[in-house]
C-alpha cells in the first residue's frame, strides 16, 4: 500500500466485503455452532473446542464439532467442569479428527477442566500471561500454551510420553507456526459484530493477530499484504500489520471476508478469468504470468 490513495481504495473495497459477510449465516462456518449456546461459559469451552477442530474439510470440521457437541451435552461447560479423564475418557475414544486422536480430544477437555478450576474461566487463564505493553497477542498465546502444557495429563496418557497428541492444540509463536486456531478462537471471543461473539471483555481487538489459513494467504499476497512467502508466525504478523493500517482498533475484522472469499473461489487468483467476478477486482497486486519460451525452429543446413 505505497499511497493514500491506494490504502483508501483498498479500505473502502474491504470494507465493503466486510460488510457483505456481516451476518451470522452468511456462510457455513463453525462458529455458528458456538452461537447455538446463550451462557458465556459455554461459549467459551465450545468455542474454544470447535477452533481446535478447525482444519481440514469444512464438512468434516463440522461433524467431528458435533460429535463432540454430543458427548459435552446441552450445558458443555459444566461438564468440563466435572469432567474426570479416569470416569469419562471412554466417551472420547471415537472422537478423533484427521491426524488427532480420540485421547487428545479428551486431553484437551481435561487441560480446560484445570485451566477453569484454577483460574474461574479459560478468558482468566489467559489474561495471566497478558503484557500490556505488547504488540500483540503474541507474549500471550505463548505463555497461555506453555502453561497449559505443564497442566497434569498423566491422567490421560501413559508415562513417559514425551510428545502427547494434545501438544498440536496448543502451538507456540515462537516454533514457527501461525497459531491460526488459537487466533480463530480469539477472533470469536473478542470481538462482537453480527457475527463474532465478543465473550471476553478485557482483551483488545487491537492486538489480535489474523487467523492465517491458505485462503487469507492467497488473498493476502493477492492484495500485497504481505512481503513472504511462506505461511508462519512473521506472515501472519505481517498481514495483520497491513491490516492495522487500514484499521488500527480492529485489523482483524476482515480476516472472515478474507477466508470465505477464498473459500468460495471467488477470487481470480490464478485463474483464467482473472477478477473479473471478484468483489476485490482492481485491488489485487498479481504476480505476473510467465510464458514459457517457445523453441526456435533450427536453421537449415
Amino acid at each position: 500500500m505505497a499511497t493514500a490513495r491506494n490504502r483508501s481504495a483498498l479500505k473502502a473495497a474491504l470494507d465493503s466485503l466486510y460488510d457483505s459477510f456481516n451476518a451470522p449465516d452468511s456462510a457455513a462456518d463453525p462458529i455458528q455452532m458456538v452461537r447455538r449456546f446463550e451462557r458465556r461459559d459455554d461459549r467459551e469451552v465450545v468455542g474454544f473446542c470447535a477452533a481446535s477442530l478447525a482444519f481440514g474439510r469444512v464438512s468434516s470440521v463440522l461433524q467431528s464439532i458435533e460429535r463432540l457437541l454430543g458427548v459435552l451435552g446441552p450445558r458443555p461447560a459444566d461438564y468440563v467442569r466435572a469432567f474426570e479423564p479416569q470416569r469419562d475418557g471412554a466417551a472420547f475414544r471415537q472422537l478423533g479428527h484427521r491426524w488427532t486422536r480420540g485421547q487428545d480430544v479428551a486431553a484437551l477437555v481435561w487441560l480446560l477442566t484445570q485451566m477453569l478450576d484454577r483460574s474461574g474461566s479459560i478468558e482468566n487463564f489467559f489474561l495471566e500471561g497478558l503484557d500490556p505493553g505488547a504488540d500483540d497477542v503474541g507474549p500471550a498465546l505463548e505463555g497461555f500454551s506453555r502453561r497449559a502444557l505443564a497442566l497434569d495429563l498423566a491422567q490421560v496418557y501413559r508415562r513417559g510420553l514425551t510428545r502427547p497428541g494434545v501438544g498440536y492444540f496448543f502451538p507456540r509463536p515462537s516454533a514457527g507456526g501461525a497459531c491460526k486456531r488459537l487466533n480463530l478462537f480469539l477472533r470469536w471471543m473478542v470481538r462482537r459484530d453480527a457475527l463474532d461473539l465478543g465473550v471476553w471483555a478485557s482483551l483488545s481487538p487491537a492486538l489480535l493477530v489474523v487467523p492465517l489459513d491458505t485462503h487469507v494467504i492467497r488473498v493476502g499476497q493477492c492484495l500485497g499484504l504481505t512481503r513472504y512467502r511462506s505461511p508462519g508466525w512473521p506472515m501472519a504478523r505481517d498481514i495483520t500489520a497491513s491490516l492495522r493500517d487500514l484499521d488500527p482498533g480492529d485489523p482483524v475484522k476482515y480476516d472472515y471476508a478474507l477466508c470465505h472469499l477464498g473459500m468460495m473461489n471467488a477470487c481470480g487468483f490464478s485463474r483464467a478469468q482473472r477478477d473479473l467476478q471478484c468483489p476485490l477486482r482492481g485491488m489485487c497486486r498479481p504476480r505476473p504470468r510467465t510464458r514459457p519460451r517457445s523453441r526456435r525452429p533450427s536453421a537449415p543446413p
